[in-house]
């Protein structure tokens, strides 16, 4: 299950996109002259014919996953545009798209399912295979059977709300978070973070953050930042290639090992599910 985007994060926008808000289009119905307004250019999923009007928003930066058919002889398409997830419906003219999630008549959501099976699930095992490869400092066992990625600045208050959620699990060896340290929110966020990094024990380092949070953080080490500035500047870049604004945001598997992503400080009763419905006794 996707739990929602909350409020509750540390936000930046000078090193990363717009937060990617699935289910929230705003419908629009606009012909091919007006589909010229939208954005930069993208990289297409595929090169195939496409009618004119989809065409035209390829050309602005829409990356076309794949088609579908709809209802009501519409022919919809998924994509993605600037790291976030599209879809639009071409009309049975071939001369106008429609913008924005499909209803039927009962209220049920017809376009978020195919986002998430020709778009969002995609961009999530791609960004899952990325962080893995990442500058990351495990907390807890590496012989936990969960795991759960997290972009962290240490300087993140929800970065430390969440990880203080996270303990029981991680105590109770259930969960490894693994997180991939970013320095974003302040001047000395690169500094500890590449600090954190570097340490002979990451896993202390981050934890010492976490304890002495209020006071300050963790003490710089300017020798572990020289030598680890460039680690935390590609999660950086990072970061923000998979379209992310916030910190915390977390990766995590449902019960269906589907990948979820969340950007934000997850609500209580949504912890048991973020930890992959592990249970902490």
């Amino acid at each position: 299950m996707a739990l929602p985007v909350t409020s509750t994060s540390a936000t930046y926008t000078a090193r990363a996109l717009a937060p990617r808000t699935p289910g929230r289009w705003q419908p629009l119905l606009v012909s091919a002259l007006a589909a010229a307004t939208l954005g930069a250019s993208g990289i297409a999923f595929a090169q195939e014919s496409y009618p004119p009007a989809v065409q035209l928003l390829i050309d602005r930066g829409v990356s076309i996953a794949d088609s579908f058919e709809a209802p009501g002889g519409l022919t919809g398409y998924a994509g993605d545009m600037q790291g976030r997830p599209v879809a639009f419906y071409l009309t049975p003219d071939g001369n106008h798209i429609i913008v924005g999630p499909m209803l039927n008549a009962s209220g049920d959501n017809l376009t978020e399912p195919k986002i998430q099976e020709l778009v969002q699930g995609p961009l999530n095992q791609k960004a899952w295979a990325q962080m893995e490869d990442s500058a990351w400092v495990l907390d807890g066992s590496a012989d936990a059977s969960v795991i759960v990625y997290t972009f962290t600045d240490p300087n993140c208050p929800y970065c430390h709300r969440f990880r203080q959620a996270a303990e029981p699990w991680i105590d109770a060896g259930k969960v490894q978070l693994r997180h991939v340290m970013v320095g974003i929110l302040r001047e000395d966020s690169l500094s500890k973070a590449a600090t954190i990094l570097g340490a002979d024990d990451p896993q202390a380092a981050l934890r010492d953050n976490q304890k002495s949070y209020n006071n300050g953080g963790i003490e710089v080490n300017r020798k572990l930042v020289s030598a680890n500035n460039k680690r935390i500047t590609a999660n950086n870049r990072l970061m923000g290639e998979l379209g992310l604004s916030a910190t915390p945001s977390t990766y995590y598997k449902d019960e269906n090992g589907q990948i979820q992503m969340q950007q934000g400080l997850p609500r209580p009763e949504d912890m048991p599910t973020v930890m992959g419905s592990a249970q902490t006794q």
